[in-house]
């Protein structure tokens, strides 16, 4: 059991990884902005310097599902959330099937604040944050079995308290991994279409991206759905 327990655990630590590098290749995620902002001041270290507030963005985007999920979870069991994480990502899936937009871009004169905002706002339009939940749930899941029966009222409460400190340590430690993944693959897409590629073929591969991204979504949601049964 604790053999399985572990694999379990490693491979939600490794789909949170993945999650973070798939998020990162979505122009909408902000390395398109990344890569405008470059060609707007004709400069590389533009595109660097929009990474970090990006960043930041995404993670407050995530954090702010996922804490608010800990708190949740503290008077709610995890298998309903569950549910309603996998109910609500396969509507945003197919939401975003029908609603499918190209990017526009003007004149952009944008500092380190409108970044992080424009970041987090993005995110949580995408639904990044309801994707990486699945995971973690199935990871706090884990730990309150693990934890085993409490009887009395005082064991509730500890049980409860305990429960708590997992889930804020679990969404912590989640929202690192993911933010690595995404700053990763962010750069290195940012960089390469920065320096070889340019933007001359970014609408087609915006619409391709799109639909995989709803797909995505779709996916997820079942596997959560998948996780609660």
């Amino acid at each position: 059991m604790d053999t399985m327990m572990t694999s379990g655990e490693a491979w939600s630590w490794a789909a949170l990884l993945i999650l973070g590098a798939f998020h990162g290749i979505n122009p909408g995620m902000g390395w398109l902005f990344a890569v405008a902002l470059g060609m707007q001041e004709q400069k590389e270290r533009a595109v660097w310097r929009a990474l970090l507030p990006l960043t930041a963005g995404h993670a407050l985007a995530i954090a702010g599902v996922l804490l608010a999920a800990a708190m949740i979870g503290t008077a709610i069991p995890t298998g309903p959330l569950q549910w309603l994480v996998g109910v609500l990502l396969l509507a945003l899936g197919g939401y975003r099937l029908v609603r499918c937009r190209h990017p526009r871009f003007g004149g952009m004169r944008v500092g380190a604040r409108d970044l992080t905002i424009w970041s987090f706002l993005m995110a949580s339009a995408h639904g990044a944050g309801l994707m990486v939940l699945p995971f973690v749930l199935g990871m706090t899941g884990a730990m309150a079995q693990e934890a085993g029966p409490h009887h009395g009222h005082a064991a509730h409460i500890g049980a409860a308290a305990a429960g708590a400190s997992d889930g804020l340590m679990a969404a912590a430690g989640a929202t690192l991994v993911h933010t690595v993944g995404y700053l990763a693959v962010t750069a290195v897409v940012a960089w390469i279409v920065y320096r070889h590629v340019g933007l001359g073929l970014l609408r087609r591969a915006w619409v391709n991206l799109d639909l995989v991204w709803a797909v995505a979504l779709i996916v997820t949601g079942i596997v959560a759905i998948g996780m609660a049964s």
